[in-house]
């Protein structure tokens, strides 16, 4: 059986920058039948250091956060994923789910919006460099939004993979940022599940099998979801699927280290169904 980690604060569930709400509400009893396991382990997510925020963001924006009342959540929701993908890297645990209350991928060097407020992924990346001596990483984000303060961030990094799912086709000329175009497939309708898995098995897993990165980082939001507020008319059905494929990805191309963070999405009945199901699918089954 896989050892899976499952992070969060209890905070996710009263406040949440990303829903101004309570899309967790029905968290972590949700999960309870998971916890129990005896290959997952639970861990309350910590607050991340001012020392580690300021080797990715600058000064004023710290400031600038802790004057934003949205970003309450900001401290634990970053130091939980920085943590969930120290233990992967470092080998204690096989893979992680990290719960978030307020978004990390909009967040520059020294802005943040939509939702977000620290980059989670890149200062946990940061951290898993100088802490556990790992180096490359992968990372799939399929928010319904361009990621597009993370991809400021790790532009110029050529050990990093970044393939994002937003509204432009693009791919950088050493191969390791791409933009893949969902946007259009939402306006031409169909069979939007078969067609964005299509996407993930073609865009994704080739590129992330021949990178080889000690890690693999999926940035999951529902908020594609056809009933959430970033809609591109995926079904509950889809993200189960995703995550099947991506798991597999990471088995073989990072030796099965995978760490999901969770990303948009807004409604709780939405969590209550998917999320479960995705953390089942991590801890085997």
């Amino acid at each position: 059986m896989r050892r899976t980690g499952i992070f969060y604060h209890p905070s996710f569930s009263r406040r949440s920058y990303l829903t101004v709400g309570r899309r967790l509400a029905d968290f972590p009893a949700a999960m309870q039948h998971i916890l129990e396991r005896p290959n997952v382990r639970y861990y309350e997510s910590p607050a991340v250091s001012e020392e580690l925020l300021l080797k990715v963001h600058t000064p004023l924006m710290l400031q600038q956060v802790r004057r934003d009342p949205f970003c309450a959540t900001a401290w634990h929701s970053a130091g939980g994923v920085v943590q969930a993908v120290a233990e992967v890297a470092a080998g204690n645990l096989d893979n992680a789910f990290a719960f978030i209350g307020a978004g990390g991928h909009h967040a520059g060097r020294g802005y943040f919006w939509g939702y977000c407020c620290f980059n989670d992924v890149v200062l946990a990346i940061v951290n898993a460099r100088e802490q556990c001596g790992v180096r490359r990483f992968a990372i799939l984000d399929t928010d319904a939004h361009h990621g597009d303060g993370t991809r400021e961030l790790i532009e110029d990094d050529p050990d990093i993979l970044h393939v994002c799912f937003c509204g432009t086709d693009a791919v950088s000329a050493d191969g390791t940022k791409v933009d893949v175009d969902v946007y259009t497939l939402a306006e031409e309708g169909g069979d939007m599940d078969r067609e964005y898995l299509a996407r993930v098995e073609r865009e994704f897993v080739p590129r992330a099998v021949a990178f080889r990165p000690d890690v693999t980082i999926w940035y999951f939001g529902f908020d594609t979801h056809l009933m959430d507020y970033g809609s591109l008319g995926l079904s509950e059905r889809c993200y189960p699927r995703i995550a099947e494929v991506v798991i597999k990805a990471a088995e073989e191309a990072s030796r099965g280290r995978l760490v999901v963070v969770l990303g948009g999405g807004s409604r709780t009945d939405l969590a209550t169904a998917i999320i479960p199901r995705i953390l089942q699918q991590l801890a085997g089954g």
